[in-house]
C-alpha cells in the first residue's frame, strides 16, 4: 500500500492511497461470499451457487461495489497507522478501481489547523468581586426557619406575620365586577417580599369575611414600546392564619443545617461560607469566559465548517435529550438558530487551545493519566490500569490538555478586580 497526504489548505487535507489488487484480494472474496447470501440463480438454491459462476456473471459489478467499501476501510486503517487526524466526516472525491490490477483513492477531510496565535498573555481582564451581604444571609436563616413554622387560625390580620386565604374578584375600571374572572381560595402569605405592598397594607387589620379592593401594574413593551396596564381587584378574606416561628433549639438548628451547625452563629457562618463558595465560584466563570472570548478575539480566523457542524449536531442531540428529560418542547430549526453561535465559538477556542498547547510545550502524557488514576483509584476502588484504558477511551486526555492551557492563561494574564454595585451605581449617576 502507498499513501500520500497533501495539504489543500490549513485545515483541509487529502490523502491518496494505491493498493495492488492482491492487497485487497481477501475483502473482493468477501464481498462475493456476501453476495452470494441474497442471490438466485436458475439451478441453484440461494446462497448456494459457485463463486466461479458469479465471476462470470456478476463479477465487475460486485467488485466496483465492493471497492468503495474497501477504500472506506482502508482510509480508517491508514488514520489508525499514520496518525491522521480528521475532524470531521472525511468524503471520497476519487476512486478507480482497475479488477485484477489495482485500486486508487483519494480522501479528503478536515484537521485542526495550527494557527501562529497571538496576543493570549499579558491581558488586563475584569473579574467581578460579589460581596456576602448579611441582609441576604438573614434571610436564608428566616427561610429555614420558617420552613418548620406552624400556623394558628386567628380572627384578624394583626401584621404582615400571616397568611391570608381569600376570593378574588376582577373589577373593570368602573369598579364594576367582571363576570366570570372570580378566583377562589387563593393563599397569599404576607411575610413574602413579593406580595404586592398593597395587599399587605390593605389587608391588615381585617377580620374574616371583610373585602378590600387593590391594584396592580404590569409593565411590558411592544416592540419598542413601554406599555402599562392596570388591574384591579376586589378581595374577600375567607381565613386568616397567623404565622408562628418555632422555638429556636440546637437539635432545630441541626435539622436545618443538615447537621453542619448546632447555633445560630454556627449556622450563619456556614451559610456565610456558601455563599462566598458560590460567589468566587461565579466570579471565576465570569473572569475565565471573559479571558477566553478575549483571546479568540484576537485570534479570528474561519474554523472548518464540517467541525462546527459536528459540534452544532453534539449541541442539538444534548439539548434534544435535556426536553426529553424536563418534558419541554423541542424545536430543531429554533436550537439549530440558538446553538449556531455557540458551536462556531466552541470550533475556535478548540483549535486555539491546541495552538497554544503546541507554541508553548504544554501536553498531557502517560504520567499524567497514571497520576489522576491513582487519586481517583484511592476514592472508588476502581483499578489504575482500568481507569487508565477509560480515560484514553473516552478522551479524557483532551480536557487535561484544555485544564492545562487554562491554568498556563490564568497565570500568564492579570486580574483587574471590580464591584458590581459600585459600578451600576456609577453608570445610573452617569445617566442622571
Amino acid at each position: 500500500m502507498e499513501t500520500r497526504v497533501n495539504e489543500i489548505s490549513a485545515s483541509e487535507h487529502e490523502v491518496e492511497i494505491s493498493l495492488q489488487y492482491n492487497e485487497i484480494k481477501s475483502e473482493i472474496e468477501e464481498a462475493y461470499r456476501e453476495e452470494r447470501k441474497k442471490l438466485s440463480i436458475p439451478g441453484f438454491r440461494k446462497g448456494k451457487a459457485p463463486i466461479a459462476m458469479m465471476k462470470k456473471m456478476f463479477g465487475d459489478a460486485i467488485e466496483y461495489q465492493a471497492s468503495e467499501k474497501i477504500a472506506n476501510s482502508k482510509f480508517w486503517d491508514v488514520v489508525e497507522s499514520d496518525g491522521l487526524k480528521p475532524i470531521s466526516a472525511p468524503q471520497l472525491t476519487d476512486l478507480n478501481f482497475q479488477p485484477n490490477e489495482k485500486l486508487f483513492f483519494k480522501v479528503k477531510y478536515e484537521v485542526k489547523p495550527i494557527l501562529e496565535v497571538k496576543d493570549y498573555t499579558g491581558l488586563e481582564i475584569e473579574k467581578p468581586v460579589f460581596r456576602v451581604k448579611e441582609e441576604n444571609i438573614k434571610k436564608e436563616i428566616d427561610s429555614l426557619l420558617k420552613s418548620k413554622a406552624t400556623y394558628e387560625e386567628v380572627e384578624i390580620v394583626e401584621d404582615e406575620n400571616a397568611k391570608i386565604t381569600v376570593d378574588l374578584q376582577k373589577l373593570d375600571d368602573n369598579g364594576v365586577v367582571v363576570i366570570g374572572s372570580k378566583s377562589e381560595n387563593m393563599v397569599i402569605d404576607l411575610s413574602e417580599g413579593n406580595v404586592n405592598p398593597e395587599i399587605r397594607e390593605k389587608a391588615t387589620g381585617k377580620k374574616k369575611e371583610e373585602k378590600f379592593n387593590f391594584s396592580f401594574t404590569d409593565e411590558h413593551k411592544h416592540g419598542e414600546e413601554i406599555h402599562n396596564e392596570v388591574f384591579n381587584y376586589e378581595c374577600e378574606i375567607k381565613k386568616i392564619e397567623k404565622i408562628v416561628m418555632p422555638e429556636i433549639t440546637e437539635e432545630l438548628v441541626q435539622e436545618i443545617s443538615q447537621k453542619k451547625s448546632k447555633t445560630l452563629n454556627e449556622l450563619e457562618a456556614q451559610l456565610k461560607e456558601n455563599y462566598s463558595n458560590y460567589y468566587n465560584d461565579q466570579a471565576d466563570r465570569i473572569y475565565t469566559n471573559s479571558l477566553l472570548n478575549k483571546i479568540v478575539e484576537n485570534n479570528e480566523f474561519e474554523p472548518p465548517k464540517g467541525y462546527v457542524q459536528i459540534l452544532l449536531k453534539r449541541f442539538l442531540e444534548l439539548e434534544k435529550e435535556n426536553s426529553k428529560r424536563y418534558k419541554t418542547p423541542f424545536n430543531e430549526e429554533d436550537a439549530k438558530t440558538q446553538f449556531a453561535d455557540k458551536a462556531e465559538w466552541n470550533a475556535k477556542w478548540e483549535i486555539i487551545m491546541d495552538s497554544i498547547a503546541a507554541k508553548e510545550g504544554i501536553s498531557v502524557d502517560d504520567e499524567d493519566l497514571k497520576k489522576l488514576a491513582e487519586e481517583e483509584a484511592k476514592q472508588t476502588g476502581i483499578s489504575v490500569e482500568k481507569l487508565i484504558k477509560f480515560y484514553k477511551d473516552s478522551k479524557k486526555d483532551e480536557g487535561l490538555l484544555e485544564e492545562k492551557v487554562l491554568d498556563f492563561l490564568k497565570k500568564n494574564n492579570t486580574v483587574k478586580e471590580f464591584d458590581p454595585e459600585e459600578r451600576h451605581k456609577e453608570e445610573a449617576e452617569g445617566k442622571k
